[in-house]
């Protein structure tokens, strides 16, 4: 009997030991592994991560941000829009269960350029002097108060001119504009001012400066971005006398931001005049090879203005050529002044919309006149 018992006491505790084999090997969670990560910089301050990892059954990320918390997501991919400079560490875990995972992290560098804030450092120059002309009025910017040559144009154009006849959509103020280590910077910025909801500046010379035939270059970095539209352009100084189009106007450089091609890659030079009673205009484009965009580098938007015709360049190569000689393009030689502003929407780019990233800056490196010797 004794030896009857001592066997099944032997027996059942041969099937506990089993039994929590069974269960321990059950219980083991089986990690993910080569987990691997790439980070993509994008525009505008966007960064795209893209993940994988063998065994995972989801994935938690984390942009460094205020939000330590990795978060959970939804595929191999996810996206970020970062809105301040700085470094920030990406963490990408690769989760067998909530809390089994592995982990790698990738550090990003945010610079004022990738957020549309920042200036290059590199571009074309064009000289202080040409065969045959000379410098007769230039702004290098390099003061510490902006020139009596520039007058600030304020508001939104109403009455007379509201949305300043292209339905934009912001509101002019001397404040956005300031001069910083020897740049002009005009700065747009998504904010309520005058029952507007972005402001930015707009500067003329008109009554200071007024110019006649000659070369005008002009050095800048744009900005980018859709709804974004910075112009350098001349008016006719008898505006006050008998209006637009009849004044006449030049336009230097014009670019219409966006991420299509023929926006942030492309300059634009322009007429308007009024062609016996009749509006006219006509102009010339210059798109940048292989992707470049005009914010990528600073570059010299130029015009050399005739008697008879009117040369654009950019980076002194021409890129569009127009007759002024007929008598109904007379306007044409008769004195202009500048204008330097960057509006944002109207008729022409469109409106901002959820890839524009606020503020976009435009740093003008300096304006110079020459004239015929």
């Amino acid at each position: 009997m004794f030896k009857t018992i001592q066997f099944c006491f032997l027996f059942l505790t041969l099937v506990g030991v089993n039994s929590c084999t069974q269960d321990e090997a059950e219980d083991q969670v089986t990690l993910p592994s080569n987990l691997v990560v790439n980070v993509t910089e994008l525009e505008n301050g966007i960064v795209k991560v893209n993940f994988s990892a063998e065994k995972a059954n989801f994935f938690r990320v984390s942009f460094g941000t205020s939000s330590s918390s990795p978060e959970l997501v939804s595929g191999t991919e996810a996206t970020y829009r970062y809105e301040q400079v700085g470094d920030y560490t990406i963490t990408v875990q690769a989760h067998a269960t909530e809390a089994d995972f592995i982990k790698k992290e990738e550090v990003v560098s945010i610079t004022e350029q990738n957020l549309g804030i920042g200036f290059p450092t590199s571009g074309f120059e064009s000289p202080m002097e040409y065969d045959g002309y000379s410098l007769t009025w230039n702004d290098e910017f390099n003061g510490t108060t902006l020139s009596s040559d520039w007058v600030f144009e304020i508001g939104d154009g109403c009455p007379g001119l509201c949305g300043w006849g292209n339905n934009e959509l912001q509101f002019y103020r001397r404040e956005n504009a300031e001069l910083k280590d020897g740049f002009l910077v005009i700065t747009a910025k998504q904010e309520s001012a005058g029952g507007k909801n972005y402001t930015s500046s707009r500067l003329k010379t008109q009554g200071k400066q007024v110019f006649q035939f000659g070369r005008i270059d002009i050095r800048a970095a744009l900005p980018k971005g859709q709804g974004i539209w910075p112009a350098f352009w001349m008016l006719g100084e008898s505006i006050t006398d008998i209006s637009w189009p009849a004044c006449g106007e030049i336009d230097i450089m014009e670019m219409i931001g966006g991420n299509a091609s023929g926006r942030d890659d492309t300059v634009h030079g322009t007429l308007h005049w009024d062609n016996n009673g009749t509006y006219s205009y006509r102009g010339g484009l210059k798109t940048l090879s292989g992707g470049s965009k005009l914010a990528d580098n600073f570059h010299v938007y130029s015009i050399i203005w005739e008697a008879n015709k009117i040369t654009w360049l950019l980076d002194d190569v021409m890129f569009h050529e127009q007759d002024i000689s007929p008598s109904s393009m007379d306007e044409f030689r008769k004195p202009f002044f500048l204008l330097i502003n960057m509006a944002v929407g109207g008729n022409w780019p469109g409106n901002p919309d959820g890839t524009t990233v606020f503020p976009q800056q435009m740093a003008v490196d300096y304006v110079r006149v020459f004239q015929k010797d």
